[in-house]
């Protein structure tokens, strides 16, 4: 009895999404871009977890990964795992994955008018996801369509539910795409900069209602964003992403209060108002690089502050950080870490970590 007490434990304990070693590639005729190279994270029931770099960090490239929606020339390489509620989807057929995409897992994208059609009426298209992932039709799909308008706070849904997409405004067609989302009763909800798009105001009631819609349906939420404002406001926890890589991954308050690695602190105080007394907002100089090859180097060093001569040839391993603090699961992939080892001891704890990698992916 107590054997399966401890196994009741143990698989509740388990993510419900585990990425490890994703890399995601596209080929074209004149380089391979290695667009998610490595990218390893968990997210639990209920939780939020916030991927968060510039654009061409390869956040979107990692969603559409999980969601196994990589278009030719670009494809999920082998050696990546991604594993929902303990099932390998790498491996499934296109057929076997339409069954989780929407289902189990839903995307909200950043343009709704994108995820919209044009032609239809807002209500036959929830009505569609109705019919594909739950099997209702007719007037039992009309009444849990206006019961979803309503649920994501559109007024009067009985009648909004026979408008087209262009009669909403831009913060009612984001709500309309939730609901979308919604339709297909998904256990992860992954939002790709759902709030881009609209103004500050309506940003603001769109983040309610994903913080209240979760903890009345119990969603886990992978929420993508390049605003650390957002971040702060939404997450349990936080990967920063560059160049297809997680540089840092913490706690999200243990993540503002202690950042490691220099990315993320450029990154912070690149944050209007984040710098009190100073009379410019501050700014990473250069741009982030295309990874066009194997990262046997550190790509964000042509822009770092804090680089230094083997950060062009040690690629940096994501090690645990010393915060001087009670702070759990905090890592970054810096040369200039662990802290309480000397400057060459760190290189070579990276490159013993980078061996023993290339021996495992053997």
């Amino acid at each position: 009895m107590a054997q399966q007490e401890s196994a009741r434990v143990r698989a509740e304990e388990e993510p419900l999404l585990s990425v490890e070693n994703l890399q995601t590639a596209f080929f074209t005729d004149k380089e391979t871009i290695r667009a998610v190279d490595g990218v390893s994270f968990d997210i639990r029931r209920g939780e939020t977890v916030g991927i968060v770099g510039e654009s061409g960090s390869g956040k979107s490239v990692t969603a559409r990964s999980i969601m196994g929606l990589v278009d030719s020339p670009g494809r999920v390489l082998d050696g990546s795992s991604i594993r929902f509620d303990g099932e390998e989807l790498t491996d499934k057929t296109e057929e076997q994955y339409r069954g989780i995409r929407g289902g189990e897992i839903a995307m909200v994208f950043q343009d709704p008018l994108t995820s919209l059609n044009p032609v239809y009426t807002v209500g036959n298209q929830i009505k569609e996801a109705l019919r594909l992932h739950q099997g209702l039709r007719g007037a039992a799909a009309t009444e849990e369509a206006i019961e979803l308008l309503e649920a994501v706070g559109i007024p009067d849904a009985s009648r909004r539910v026979t408008e087209y997409p262009h009669e909403f405004s831009g913060g009612m067609r984001q709500r309309a795409v939730i609901a979308m989302a919604l339709a297909c009763d998904p256990e992860l909800l992954i939002c790709d900069e759902p709030t881009t798009a609209l103004d500050v105001t309506i940003q603001a009631q769109i983040l309610e209602l994903l913080d209240e819609l979760q903890e009345e349906r119990g969603l886990a939420i992978m929420f993508i964003t390049h605003d650390m404002g957002v971040i702060a406001e939404v997450s349990d926890r936080v990967n920063v992403m560059y160049a297809g890589e997680i540089v840092e991954s913490a706690p999200v308050e243990e993540l503002f209060e202690n950042p490691r690695h220099p990315y993320t602190q450029g990154l912070l105080r690149s944050i209007p108002g984040n710098q009190p007394g100073s009379e410019r907002l501050e700014t990473i100089e250069g741009d982030v690089p295309t990874p066009n090859e194997p990262a046997t180097y550190c790509r964000f060093e042509p822009r770092c502050p804090k680089a230094f001569e083997e950060c062009t040839r040690v690629h940096p391993a994501s090690v645990e950080v010393n915060t001087g603090v009670d702070a759990e699961d905090h890592s970054a992939a810096c040369l200039l870490y662990p802290e309480d080892v000397s400057q060459a001891e760190a290189v070579e704890l990276h490159e013993q970590r980078n061996s023993e990698r290339e021996v495992s992916e053997r």
